[in-house]
């Protein structure tokens, strides 16, 4: 005997139900949101090295997962805690230099003033910039503000390291099982979604795409011009190298003015100082390498365009990380390419139906 349809209540009824159910799972691995997704982010980047794997190792997914999984900890994960308590270390002394006054900003200030032409400082005079106890105490209050905001964070995860071991153990283990269930999982996500599957098909290619092109496209180039930047400051014997190329690494994700907002003033004060030659290297590293070194790899590593205009792309990047943290670089981007692709499999399906 056929089980008899369901009414209209007992369907509401029971969408309700499956909506609070989702609700509070959402509510309950909230705490590991940021683990979670790099996980997510992992496996969806390293799936190629994990299939390579399984080629050669027919039939042991395990083994596969585990090799792919130390791949990830020895190429990404140690390199990026070595680099980051580097960072913290040298922001840390930086705040601590400024606060007891063995940095002294009026000094580099006034050289810097000094070396610029007469009409140059007419102009920053009549804008209040000549001014030198008001710059200086303003640079030293942003200084302060931006290297303690670090040096707060540098506490805060060392007062936490039982959260943050969690955390990175919940990363591992949730990846390890994407990297070997992934395609099934995938699978089973895209058949439960409401929505007619050609859609749902079409949503996860893109989202594939976005999380590509932005890890490959922002990221990975972030990366390479911040490197380049450190080393053309290690070269010029500018201090906190690290520090300057993190700062780099991440204003790369601005367009059109990127990387310049920390190189430039870098070479107009070895300029000003009379440090010629380290200005000048800084000035074509700046233009001939880090500069081009966006055009000549974001084609190699994206391969094709991700169809958001680079406002958008500045907008929600600055508010994906405002929201949350470092893993809004990321998650601004998706948002903003699945909002466009949502809106165009839209208009596509109302020009079907008015045809």
């Amino acid at each position: 005997m056929s089980e008899a349809a369901p009414t209209r209540f007992e369907q509401g009824g029971f969408l309700l139900f499956l909506a609070a159910v989702s609700l509070a799972l959402l509510a309950v691995v909230l705490p590991f949101f940021q683990p979670l997704l790099w996980a997510v982010l992992a496996a969806i980047m390293f799936q190629p090295l994990y299939r390579w794997l399984l080629i050669r190792r027919k039939g042991k997914e395990t083994q596969a997962a585990l090799l792919t999984l130390a791949v990830i900890l020895l190429a990404v994960v140690l390199p990026a805690l070595w680099i980051g308590s580097a960072v913290i270390a040298e922001a840390t002394q930086l705040f601590l230099a400024f606060r007891e006054g063995r940095i002294d900003v009026a000094m580099y200030f006034e050289q810097v003033f000094s070396a610029l032409p007469a009409n140059i400082q007419a102009s920053l005079d009549s804008a209040g910039l000549g001014n030198l106890g008001e710059v200086q105490e303003q640079a030293t209050a942003f200084v302060q503000a931006s290297l303690g905001l670090i040096a707060q964070q540098a506490i805060a995860i060392g007062g936490s390291v039982f959260g943050f071991v969690l955390g990175f153990a919940i990363a591992l283990y949730v990846g390890f099982f994407l990297l070997r269930d992934g395609k099934a999982i995938s699978e089973h996500v895209l058949s439960a979604l409401p929505f007619a599957r050609s859609v749902a098909d079409r949503l996860a290619e893109r989202f594939l795409v976005l999380v590509r092109a932005t890890i490959k496209g922002s990221v990975v180039v972030g990366l390479v011009q911040g490197a380049l930047g450190a080393i053309t400051f290690w070269i010029v014997g500018l201090p906190s190298v690290l520090l300057l190329g993190v700062i780099m690494a991440i204003a790369s994700l601005l367009p059109a003015v990127g990387p310049a907002i920390v190189w430039v003033p870098a070479a107009i004060y070895l300029l000003a100082t009379g440090a010629i030659w380290e200005g000048v290297v800084v000035i074509v590293s700046g233009v001939a390498l880090i500069g081009m070194i966006d055009n000549v790899l974001r084609p190699i590593l994206v391969g094709r365009d991700t169809g958001i205009p680079d406002w958008l792309i500045l907008v929600t990047t600055l508010g994906g990380i405002a929201l949350f943290g470092l893993s809004g670089i990321v998650i601004g981007p998706l948002v903003a390419g699945l909002f466009l692709a949502s809106w165009s499999i839209l208009g596509e399906q109302r020009a079907a139906a008015a045809a």
